[in-house]
């Protein structure tokens, strides 16, 4: 069984890196990242940029951001542009994406990375705060696409990758919010990546029949713009070592090892190993490959418990905006 490629805890770029794919797979190529100052899109951001890429890594957090394109760069040696913006605001999102054509004169990828999420049970979540994670990881993600749609794919093509995860697959205690689509937190808006469940990670497609749960949007934008060339895809992670989600939400070491091992590859996976698989579907290797979604979780949908024993535990929990 092939072993993981080495990853590192917390934001920081790997001390080495070696490559599976062609180095210059993505040369010259620009891509825009939202949440791309933290987590698992700061691992794509540097993975990209490993492979020849240019990026544009977004986030609220302007420090957070510069902070984090001062590493990228001075480990990549290729261009990181921080900027400030809200996913929320189409406007926000106009301005950021002008500001990268300014300097790039060029995107070719957008990765939808941002997001925010609560960990409560349904009765108790408020209405103001199930619309706040709407807003980010639904109509955010929405924002961006349509935004570089406009401004630049419809007339040059490019490739969009929506990161998701596997919730939607079935009914998932405790994750009323983060089934409405993308990307977890432990607060609304934190750029961190969970799975959610008090043990999984990540975004989620809404469980009901909606146009803008992540999975049905990635479809539906693939069938609407694939005449423009413009690939759209999805990227499920499973529970990732090394991010704050899974050191919140995760639940004690010893429960969360027992279930873990319990998986198809009886272990956790790592952010470099996400960042491969987000690699390949935005890279020539994919050329034929759109409205998919790939699930790299290491088959622990299909094992993982859906964690309804665990709500009587969270019976006083409330999540109020």
């Amino acid at each position: 069984m092939a072993q993981p490629p080495p990853d590192v805890e917390g934001d920081d770029c790997l001390p080495a890196y070696r490559h599976l794919f062609c180095p210059d797979l993505l040369r010259d190529k620009v891509a825009f990242i939202t949440g791309g100052g933290s987590g698992i899109g700061f691992r794509i951001a540097e993975i990209f940029m490993r492979h020849g890429c240019h990026t544009v890594i977004a986030s609220r957090s302007l420090p957070r951001v510069l902070t984090a394109a001062r590493k990228l760069a001075g480990a990549t040696g290729r261009r990181c542009l921080p900027l400030s913006m809200d996913v929320r605001a189409p406007p926000a999102v106009m301005a950021a994406v002008d500001q990268a054509l300014k300097e790039f004169g060029r995107i070719d990828i957008l990765i939808n990375c941002a997001a925010g999420n609560f960990l409560c049970p349904a009765g108790a979540l408020s209405f103001n705060a199930f619309k706040t994670v709407m807003d980010i990881d639904t109509s955010g993600t929405f924002n961006v696409s349509r935004v570089l749609y406009e401004k630049f794919f419809r007339d040059h093509g490019g490739v969009i990758v929506n990161i998701t995860a596997t919730l939607g697959n079935r009914g998932q205690a405790l994750q009323e919010a983060s089934s409405l689509h993308l990307k977890l937190s432990p607060a609304a808006g934190s750029e961190t990546w969970p799975w959610p469940c008090a043990l999984a990670e990540g975004r989620a497609a809404l469980s009901y029949p909606t146009f803008f749960c992540a999975d049905a949007m990635t479809r539906h934008l693939a069938v609407e713009w694939g005449p423009q060339n413009i690939r759209v895809n999805s990227l499920a992670p499973g529970p990732i070592s090394g991010t704050e989600g899974l050191r919140r939400l995760g639940g004690p070491q010893a429960s969360l090892s027992t279930k873990v091992t319990a998986s198809p590859l009886q272990r956790l996976g790592n952010k470099t190993e996400i960042a491969h698989s987000v690699l390949y579907l935005a890279s020539p290797l994919a050329s034929y490959v759109t409205g998919a979604v790939l699930v790299a979780d290491g088959g622990a949908w299909l094992t993982f418990p859906n964690g309804v024993k665990g709500l009587p535990d969270f019976a006083s929990f409330s999540a109020k905006l």
